[in-house]
């Protein structure tokens, strides 16, 4: 009786490429890879082939998910800061603590989220390129800066309805009291990196400050005499 011979052992099979294992976590590297560049030479100066060489893919594989610089930029804000402040939204709204600690929370929750991180770049973008890309700073003016704001008028307004701050023009306030705040994110990333370590007030020690002022600002009326 013939003998069958033994089957061949199959060879290993060859990792598969680098593109091919992310392939489901390439969007979230490519958005990554241009919120570095974005934040480090601005939109104008930041190319899509500098975006994909960053991420370490080519020009054509970028195109692939995101058709223009401009879906990318939309794609980073949409992924990155609106879930923050949809988050920020909801904790208000289904909290019962005192109003005047979610202010507190709003300000430095905003700040550890948003202002100490590579996002408040975005921010000094926006404001240095507006002008020049009017497009941009209307999309960030819609899905970032109105939202927020929205998320700080509905503090404002718990505030009053409770008597814990008496009235105020809340549309006014929401401007006034996220201004510095803005501030002070934008200029760390332009003027204080250029100055002396001992000129640039610590981020903590700002926000408790502001936080007093505008709690005092808020203060109802009987609270004042």
């Amino acid at each position: 009786m013939p003998i069958s011979p033994r089957p061949r052992p199959k060879p290993p099979r060859a990792p598969a490429p680098r593109w091919e294992r992310r392939k489901e976590s390439r969007p979230a590297e490519l958005i990554e890879a241009a919120l570095e560049l974005f934040v480090e030479r601005g939109y104008a100066a930041t190319r899509l082939e500098d975006i994909a060489a960053h991420a370490g893919v080519s020009k054509g594989t970028l195109y692939l998910y995101f058709a223009s610089k401009e879906e990318l930029f939309k794609a980073l804000v949409r992924q990155s800061i609106v879930p923050l402040i949809e988050t920020f939204g909801q904790g208000i709204a289904q909290s019962d603590a005192p109003s005047s600690e979610l202010l507190r929370l709003c300000f430095f929750g905003w700040w550890s989220k948003i202002g100490a991180t590579r996002l408040s770049g975005i921010s000094k973008m926006i404001v240095a390129e507006a002008r020049n890309f009017p497009d941009m700073a209307r999309f960030f003016q819609k899905e970032v800066v109105t939202p927020g704001s929205r998320v700080l008028a509905a503090i404002l307004e718990r505030g009053i309805a409770r008597g814990e701050f008496r009235p105020i023009d809340v549309e006014v306030a929401v401007n006034l009291w996220m201004a510095p705040i803005a501030l002070k994110a934008i200029w760390s990333h332009s003027i204080a990196p250029c100055c002396a370590p001992e000129l640039v007030i610590d981020p903590e020690r700002f926000l408790n400050a502001h936080l007093e002022f505008v709690l005092r600002a808020l203060a109802p009326e009987k609270a004042l005499t």
